[in-house]
């Protein structure tokens, strides 16, 4: 079952067990794949509804971030009982220390070196771990593997 049918029959269920906030954020999910869909006329697969996923984590944390700085602890567990949602729907994630592995190849297999080489860095790993780790992480890990590379 594709992502995307799994999604639909998750819409399904929480409509029938009267999850109203499930519901919400899953037809929110639902209407930014068809969105991206109608823009761009293809059919989404898998990889590039897993970077919806991730685009719509990313806006929630950001937004969590504003909530606590206002004090409005209500906006925040809204916006976290969304995240626990859409968590669902990514693949398992690497580890800390699989992520520094996997930034310490592409390193050496590019021949990085300094801060300089950031972007190049970048480009591969955002190619080789888009959908497996969250790219802040990767970006914190490419920032410490080139540091120590003169």
């Amino acid at each position: 079952m594709s992502l995307k049918d799994q999604i639909t029959e998750d819409m399904k269920s929480a409509m029938r067990a009267k999850q109203t906030q499930r519901l919400g954020t899953i037809r929110m999910l639902q209407a930014a794949i068809k969105q991206r869909e109608v823009d761009e006329r293809v059919t989404l697969d898998d990889a590039a509804i897993v970077a919806i996923v991730d685009k719509l984590i990313k806006q929630r944390r950001d937004s969590i971030t504003a909530f606590e700085q206002a004090s409005r602890q209500d906006l925040v567990a809204q916006e976290q009982s969304e995240i626990d949602v859409l968590q669902a729907y990514l693949p398992a994630r690497l580890s800390a220390q699989e992520v520094q592995a996997a930034v310490e190849k592409i390193v050496a297999d590019l021949g990085a070196s300094g801060p300089g080489d950031m972007g190049k860095v970048m480009g591969q790993a955002k190619k080789e771990l888009a959908g497996k780790a969250d790219m802040g992480a990767v970006s914190a890990a490419v920032k410490a593997a080139l540091a120590q590379r003169p």
